[in-house]
């Protein structure tokens, strides 16, 4: 008895540029996306013909952001805790030790995904300073937008995040879901007195490797998946596009929406509970 294989259908960059914009991406807009290749499925072209595909739906005067975070370079984040977890004191010095200093220019940041870090690499990326949480840009606002992250704010009022609040950025989850919603993350400097903890990773002074200290609001991404199918549900669903992009379901929101959302539900969420001390993408 035969068996035959289907097909594997791959998508091009013509096709997911018109399923972007059908999905409601702006041309000549800012657009924050958190992607999954493997949700997209198989594109001729590979990665690339996918960020192609996001710049064609943007325009020559649209900016693409993406997140270019390195929690592996920190010895506080949820990664260097799993990575150390049962090894010997020796064995995690060893490990501290091997960590190199953030470097804007050459850092990758594997976490994020292939997307996030096609972008990043492609001529004329610009990258945010922040040594945990930085992001990367492509298009005319790419150095405005990234500019002035400062160190001691992962995603809060001197962070990208909040330019792109001011400048009405969409959010696309491209295959992803509100897990990796960053835009949360704003609503949490945005609650009354939000906690606070200490993060610690490895910089570069003067030329030299040091460890740095220092706090920040305690970031938790625990909740995210349920406030974001709540916030997908508010306006009867007004406020959140769903679309195919290749094999994908994706999502398409404002980022100011989702922000002013995440700042008033965020207290009835954590209900004064203790806020776990780590979140999976940060140091």
């Amino acid at each position: 008895m035969s068996t035959t294989t289907a097909p594997i259908v791959r998508h091009g960059r013509a096709g997911l540029a018109g399923q972007l914009s059908e999905l409601g991406v702006e041309h000549s807009g800012v657009l924050l996306v958190h992607a999954s290749m493997r949700a997209v499925g198989a594109v001729s072209g590979g990665v690339g013909a996918v960020v192609a595909a996001l710049r064609d739906a943007l325009g020559r005067r649209g900016t693409l952001v993406v997140p270019a975070f390195t929690p592996e370079n920190s010895d506080t984040s949820p990664h260097y805790l799993d990575r150390v977890r049962g090894l010997t004191d020796r064995a995690r010095e060893a490990v501290r030790a091997s960590m190199p200093p953030f470097d804007a220019a050459t850092s990758p940041a594997p976490s994020m995904g292939r997307l996030a870090e096609a972008v990043r690499l492609t001529e004329g990326a610009v990258r945010s300073g922040h040594p945990q949480t930085s992001f990367a840009a492509l298009g005319p606002l790419a150095r405005e937008l990234m500019a002035r992250h400062r160190p001691d704010c992962h995603l809060g009022e001197d962070s990208p995040l909040a330019r792109l609040y001011d400048l009405r950025a969409q959010v696309l989850l491209l295959g992803t879901g509100f897990g990796t919603c960053t835009a949360f993350h704003l609503g949490e400097y945005r609650v009354p007195a939000p906690p606070r903890r200490s993060y610690r990773c490895v910089v570069a002074a003067g030329g030299r490797r040091r460890w740095w200290e220092y706090e920040d609001v305690a970031l938790d991404d625990g909740d995210f998946a349920d406030l974001g199918a709540e916030f997908a549900r508010s306006d009867d669903g007004a406020a959140v596009r769903t679309g195919p992009v290749g094999a994908s379901t994706s999502r398409l929101f404002r980022l100011t929406d989702a922000v002013d959302f995440a700042s008033r539900r965020l207290p009835s969420y954590r209900g004064g509970a203790p806020v776990r001390p780590l979140c999976r993408a940060h140091g």
